[in-house]
């Protein structure tokens, strides 16, 4: 066994740990990063946001080859080569992992590849395939991430129920593909493998899908999920499963009641993450963690205990990447001394599907919820040039804006790269800006940016595109 120091450690290498890592490096401090991949990466590069875009992508181009006919472009049936697929994804992977590795390097990062677990509030024990280290620190970043979570009553051993993870390995393209669950992770993965040629079911218990989002916002991309599937299914859970040679036989309950069994290939269960917060040794110290498994922490992401501190999916909710990194980089600042807090205004979120979904700030129901008056901007797509060539016109752009004072409070958008436009948003709010400052903003004509112009324009009630007069008096 071995026994070292650090100034920093952190345990965990996904988006939130190497951000910590890198810029405690950066700010002159001693970092160790332990993690039990080869690189650092963590979930979101290994196993998530990375090659679940680029499955995407691909989904994305098989869908407008197929839609090409509309325009006067015919192709041939495409042929999926499943093992250059995967051959594909997991280069790019590679090649960002690898790119990680060697930013560590440049950094005199310490990279420790094993398994940490606390033995006090000042040490770690790693476990390595060769050895045993004592890590002894002055600070310590938990950034452990988050799992899948299961549901009671399915075959989870069994080789037909699949996780998010399993999916994405692509064993093969089921016949019949089940998706258990309609959030964000359920819809990637299911237009993915609908895209691939599976005939796809998703089955949602809530009232819709995207729970949580502007329903004007979901129901574009609900019309086309419905086209995409066989079947959409809202208030309807899954209450019984077996499985047999040929396939998982499933019974789901929806609003009429019990319905005859149904045989599908292969189960992906889509249901949300639950937080890695069982980290062994935790109640060494002194964090604590709450009612859902988060560990709690401040504004500076400090745990109780004064030398801790957490960050990512496992300090909360949003379980977003963007969100991790900046909780990181917050950490580092607040060990380093400096007057820091965690309190963004806009976190954006982004549904990778086709069409892409995203938001920032305060959301419409949100305010209806909270009880905010608030007025609602709206330009859709079908007024704008640049959609129409792109044959997309049911998008949609929307900002949230406060009435009095004219402050932009949020923004939606539904379409194709709503993930980049949202970015305009994400500034507004957070500069507080008033709805004139984007229309006094001069966007590049013809593009899909201009409705984030045109929108505020029409709160106004002078958009060029729309004739939607401002009522007297409002």
């Amino acid at each position: 066994m071995t026994e070292r120091k650090t100034q920093v450690a952190v345990v965990g290498g996904g988006p939130g740990g190497y951000a910590a890592a890198f810029l405690g490096a950066d700010l002159g401090f001693d970092v160790t990063l332990v993690d039990e991949a080869a690189n650092p990466g963590g979930v979101c590069l290994y196993r998530g946001c990375i090659p679940s875009k680029a499955l995407l992508h691909v989904a994305r181009l098989l869908t407008e080859a197929r839609h090409a006919s509309a325009w006067g472009v015919d192709f041939d049936a495409p042929r999926v080569d499943l093992d250059r697929l995967r051959a594909w994804k997991t280069a790019v992977v590679e090649r960002l992992t690898d790119g990680l590795g060697q930013l560590s390097r440049q950094r005199k990062v310490r990279y420790v590849r094993g398994r940490a677990s606390l033995l006090d509030p000042h040490t770690l024990s790693i476990t390595t395939s060769e050895d045993e280290e004592h890590l002894a620190f002055d600070h310590a970043i938990l950034a452990t991430g988050s799992r899948p979570a299961t549901i009671p009553g399915l075959p989870h051993d069994s080789p037909r129920v699949v996780d998010s993870t399993a999916a994405l390995d692509l064993p093969d393209i089921p016949g019949r593909l089940l998706v258990i669950g309609g959030g964000y992770i359920g819809l990637e993965l299911g237009t993915v493998y609908a895209a691939l040629g599976s005939r796809v079911t998703v089955v949602e218990m809530m009232s819709g899908l995207l729970p949580g989002a502007d329903r004007d916002l979901v129901g574009v991309l609900a019309r086309r999920v419905e086209q995409a599937c066989d079947a959409v299914r809202l208030g309807t859970k899954v209450v019984g499963a077996r499985e047999e040679p040929d396939g998982v036989y499933v019974t789901f309950e929806g609003p009429e009641g019990r319905e005859p069994e149904q045989r599908f290939d292969r189960v992906l269960v889509a249901v949300g993450r639950k937080p890695n917060s069982n980290v062994p040794g935790l109640e060494q110290t002194r964090v604590a963690i709450d009612a859902r498994g988060f560990i709690e922490v401040d504004a500076q992401r400090r745990t109780a205990e004064p030398s801790i501190f957490a960050i990512g999916d496992v300090a909360g909710e949003p379980m977003l990447a963007h969100k991790a990194s900046h909780e990181g980089r917050v950490a580092v600042e607040a060990i380093a001394g400096k007057k820091v807090a965690f309190e963004p205004r806009a976190i954006p979120a982004v549904v990778f599907t086709d069409p892409e979904v995203a938001w920032c700030g305060l959301t419409e129901m949100q305010a209806k919820e909270q009880g905010t008056r608030v007025e609602v901007a709206r330009f859709p797509w079908a007024a704008s040039g640049r959609a129409l060539t792109l044959d997309r016109s049911d998008g949609l752009t929307k900002l949230v804006i406060d009435p009095d004072t004219e402050r932009v409070l949020g923004m939606g958008v539904v379409g194709p790269g709503a993930g980049e436009l949202v970015a305009e948003g994400v500034l507004a709010v957070e500069m507080a800006a008033v709805a004139s400052d984007l229309a006094l903003t001069i966007h590049a004509h013809p593009t899909l940016s201009e409705t984030v112009m045109e929108a505020a324009e029409a709160f106004f009630g002078h958009a060029t595109h729309i004739y939607r007069p401002k009522r007297r008096g409002a």
